[in-house]
This record gives structure tokens, C-alpha cells and sequence, in this order.
């Protein structure tokens, strides 16, 4: 049950935009047994969960005041009772808790309006998700099911499940409510916001990722932006169950990172870079040294012999600001097998390629880009930002000499994220820079389940598999045909074991 008395049902949070809609986006479905679609504002089982919460929604009002009015005297008598100990650090959490729990029971009883069972327990666990932890977004922070967590200003507050954003039910008090609740999320981290320092980005305790920005850069806010990572990473095989890639295309991918293949993860926002990036980290060796660099961690690597660098932004002085280019030039000194950045975005690029180019095989990082060739192009004008006036075709030799594999991500209206195209970097033709797609997508239109037609091999086998060979991994050629549908690897016998292994249905992960 939300704050404002109405039934929490996540799987129908659409239901809340300017105020309750009647008619739910096409194609939506609800959960509950004998559900059916809902469209043109009728549910297809009548009196089933939709009729039911928006039968109970209009009665909601009322009440909804009683149960605000109740939880803000709770609020206010567990604040003059506890304030000085709410502070205090010498008070264990458990203890803390319990007195709180006491306060609000006692504010509780003594409410003139009786509430029921359910309806106590409501307010007081609001009261201690006020007092204690994070307000009314505390529970989407512990909820799995959402990714991320929007609030754009006091009064509308968004959540990210299952790749779709949703409009939730909840609402901060006020301004002031929602400053008191950013400045808890980024004090964790040792961060503050305020007006001489708008805007911030920090880390919590289980990975999250925090950005607020106040006003006057905020119009309408202050807006708090938190990005959760599950606490388990995704594995290939669960990004070849989702559709995300093809086991072909996953096969042909670890193979290039067992061979120490330079691949850059291109994609726009949210198109899923990190979790492939942290995907394609897992086949790193693990006797390997591992050198990580990120704006704010958020690789998941499970190899023993991993060192995982941060960048540091400045301080409210001006000062002590650490950027991913010093990262990288001092990880150089540090004698990595393997360098990962999370992302380049500016003249990090150039010492990037310059190491791919001196002996640092086997690199991985991600860029934002709408396409394999836009990531070459973007490269380029990264690479310029470093500040050095250098000719534009000395850059795209750089980059023809320090990378072999661009991977490009998009993702669906709809949320789902895949592989659109696996290109190959050939070398130089005159001034330009030679892409050879590997895999495509068949068709842009989306197939029945959102993703776009399937992903095919273009039936060109890359150079870079003989330079796999000669570093012990064999690419089994059946990989590169477009007759093979990656559904089924060939019988046991016909694959070869030659070299440290072979790639394909020797894989641990193949379905």
C-alpha cells in the first residue's frame, strides 16, 4: 500500500500519470490469475485487479488525508522525542530502531481516528523509512525489480522496472522533505549538495549511483537521479536467455577477449554497455592482473587479482580533482595484463589508444555512439580533445592500428536491450578507417517479442581470426555462416580442441 492509501501493485504503477488513467497503455498486461490484456479502458476479465484498484482508488481520498495527517504527527513526536539521539553516532542502528518503533506505536494510540492494523503498520513504516532511512523512495531502493530511481522534484517520482519507466505513487512533502533526503543519500558517500555546490555525483555503500543537482542549475527541482546494479552480475548465458545476443555472436565475443582482442562497447544511454562490458570481463584469465578505471565503480569482476580505480571529481575548495586520463597514465606504471575503462568521454581516448599500441593487448572499454562507424567518428573527436594539434589521419591510424572489434547495443521503446551489429576494424583504405560487419541484424522492423529481426553472421570470416590462432584460440569457421542459426553447435566430433580451446560448443555456458 503506498503513502497516500492506495494499493501498491507494481505491476500496474502506469496506472498513475495525471492522476488514475482509465485507459492503460496498448498492449500493457496485468498480473493475477485470469488477467487479461487491458484495452480501450476495459479489463478483459471484468472485476479482476484493474476494476479493482481503480474501484478502490476513488475512495481513496479521504482516507489517504487521515493517513498523511497521522504519519507527519508521528514524524514530528518521534523528532522531539529522539532528535539529539537521531544524530548521534555512539547509538547502535537496532537500538535506534526499537526507540523509534516505540515513539511512533505511542503517537500511534493516541490518535483520535482509529486506524486499522494494516493501516498502522503503513504509517509507521513510512515514519521509519522518514526517520532512519532514505523516504518515500526507500522501499524502490530495496525493491530488486527496479533499476533506477527518478525523482523530479517533490511531487513526481519515477522508477525503472524490467527496462520500462513508470510513473510510482509516491511524493515527497515538500521542498525542504526532499533536500533532507538528498543529502542523506550523498552524505553517505562522505558528499554534500547544496547551492554553492548544485550538483554531485556519489557512490552508496552497495555500488548505487547517485546524482542530484539543486537550483538554481535545477528549474523545478532539486531532481535526484539513483542507478542500482544488481548484486549478482549477469552472465553470457543469461544475456543469450534474454535475446540479447545469440550464443554465435557469444562464442565469437569470448574468443576475442581469450585472444586479447581491443574491443570497444559502443551504444546510447541505458542500452545495457556496462553490464556487457562486465559480461565480456568474465573471460579474462584469472591469473591475469586487472586494471580497472571508472567514473564511479561499477564492474562486478570476479577474477582474485583485480585492482579497481576511481575517479575523483574536484572538492568544494576547486581542488584535488583526479580524472580517468591521470587513472589510466598512472595504471600504466602498474604493470596491468589487462586494462578496463568504463567509459571514455574525452582526451583519455588518446592515451587509451596510445597503450592498445604499446603492448596493452586485450583492452576493453565502452563509448556512447548510435552505430559502429559513429563510434569511430566519436574515437576521433575524443582523441582531438586530448589538446595536442595532431593530423586527423595520424589519429585514424591510431585507431585502425589499436582496435580490432566494435560491439554496437540498442535497445527497443519497449526496454529490451541486444546486440545490433559486431563490426571488425580493418585497417586503413587511403584516409578512412575499414569496418567489415560480422554480425547484423536481419531487418530494423521489431520482431514479435520488441528486439529487431535476428542477429546474423554476414558471412565474412574476420582477419582477426587468424591472429586469434596464433595466439592459441580457434574460432570454429561455422560461427561466421549465415546458414547456421547459432541454435545448435555441430556434432561433438566435427569440432576441433586444437590450440587452448576451441570457441563454440565447447563454451561451459552453450544452451
Amino acid at each position: 500500500m503506498s503513502e497516500t492509501g492506495k494499493v501498491e501493485e507494481s505491476p500496474t504503477e502506469w496506472l498513475q500519470g495525471e492522476g488514475w488513467l482509465r485507459t492503460p497503455p496498448h498492449g500493457v498486461r496485468l498480473g493475477g490469475a485470469g488477467v487479461g490484456t487491458v484495452a480501450d479502458g476495459h479489463a478483459a476479465n471484468p472485476g479482476g485487479l484493474y476494476d479493482r484498484l481503480y474501484a478502490g482508488a476513488a475512495a481513496a481520498g479521504p482516507r489517504a488525508e487521515v493517513l498523511d495527517g497521522a504519519r507527519l504527527r508521528a514524524r514530528r513526536r518521534v523528532v522531539a522525542e529522539l532528535g539529539p539521539a537521531l544524530q548521534a553516532d555512539d547509538v547502535a542502528q537496532g537500538e535506534l530502531s526499537r526507540r523509534v518503533q516505540a515513539v511512533v506505536d505511542a503517537a500511534l494510540r493516541d490518535e483520535k481516528v482509529v486506524l486499522s492494523g494494516p493501516e498502522s503498520a503503513q504509517v509507521a513504516r513510512s515514519v521509519l523509512d522518514d526517520v532512519l532511512g532514505f523516504g518515500p523512495i526507500d522501499r524502490f531502493l530495496r525493491d530488486p525489480t527496479v533499476s533506477e530511481i527518478m525523482v523530479n522534484g517533490p511531487s513526481r517520482v519515477y522508477v525503472e522496472r524490467h527496462g520500462r519507466i513508470v510513473p510510482t505513487r509516491v511524493s515527497f512533502d515538500d521542498e525542504a522533505h526532499l533536500r533532507h533526503v538528498a543529502a542523506r543519500l550523498v552524505g553517505e558517500a562522505g558528499r554534500h549538495v547544496d547551492e554553492s555546490s548544485p550538483m554531485v555525483d556519489a557512490r552508496l555503500s552497495d555500488g548505487s549511483r547517485v546524482n542530484a543537482i539543486y537550483p538554481p542549475l535545477a528549474v523545478g527541482g532539486p531532481f535526484v537521479t539513483v542507478r542500482k546494479f544488481a548484486p549478482e552480475a549477469y552472465t553470457v548465458a543469461d544475456l543469450v536467455a534474454m535475446g540479447t545476443l545469440t550464443p554465435q555472436v557469444a562464442a565469437f565475443l569470448e574468443a576475442c577477449v581469450a585472444g586479447r582482442a581491443n574491443i570497444v562497447i559502443a551504444g546510447g544511454a541505458s542500452t545495457g554497455k556496462t553490464t556487457l562490458l562486465n559480461v565480456l570481463s568474465s573471460f579474462v584469465d584469472q591469473d591475469e592482473r586487472i586494471i580497472t578505471i571508472e567514473d564511479a565503480k561499477e564492474l562486478q569482476l570476479r577474477q582474485p587479482h583485480v585492482v579497481a580505480l576511481e575517479a575523483r571529481p574536484v572538492n568544494s575548495e576547486g581542488k584535488g580533482e583526479v580524472t580517468i586520463r591521470d587513472l589510466l597514465r598512472n595504471a600504466l606504471r602498474m604493470r596491468p595484463d589487462r586494462i578496463i575503462i568504463g567509459e571514455c568521454r574525452s582526451g583519455e581516448t588518446l592515451d587509451m589508444l596510445q597503450a592498445m599500441n604499446t603492448g596493452h593487448d586485450g583492452s576493453l572499454t565502452t563509448v556512447h555512439a548510435n552505430g559502429p562507424r559513429d563510434t569511430l567518428s566519436r574515437l576521433e573527436t575524443m582523441t582531438l580533445m586530448a589538446g595536442y594539434d595532431l593530423p586527423v589521419k595520424a589519429v585514424r591510424e591510431q585507431m585502425a592500428s589499436a582496435l580490432d572489434l566494435v560491439v554496437h547495443l540498442a535497445r527497443t521503446r519497449s526496454g529490451e536491450r541486444y546486440v545490433a551489429a559486431v563490426a571488425e576494424v580493418g585497417g586503413m583504405e587511403g584516409e578512412v578507417v575499414v569496418l567489415q560487419d560480422v554480425y547484423t541484424r536481419t531487418s530494423p522492423a521489431p520482431a514479435p517479442g520488441g528486439v529487431p529481426g535476428g542477429l546474423r553472421p554476414t558471412g565474412t570470416r574476420p582477419r582477426l581470426a587468424e591472429r586469434l590462432a596464433h595466439r592459441g584460440v580457434v574460432v570454429e569457421p561455422w560461427l561466421f555462416e549465415p546458414s547456421a542459426q547459432g541454435e545448435h553447435p555441430p556434432a561433438h566430433g566435427e569440432v576441433p580442441a586444437a590450440g587452448l580451446w576451441a570457441a563454440g560448443a565447447n563454451a561451459r555456458w552453450w544452451p
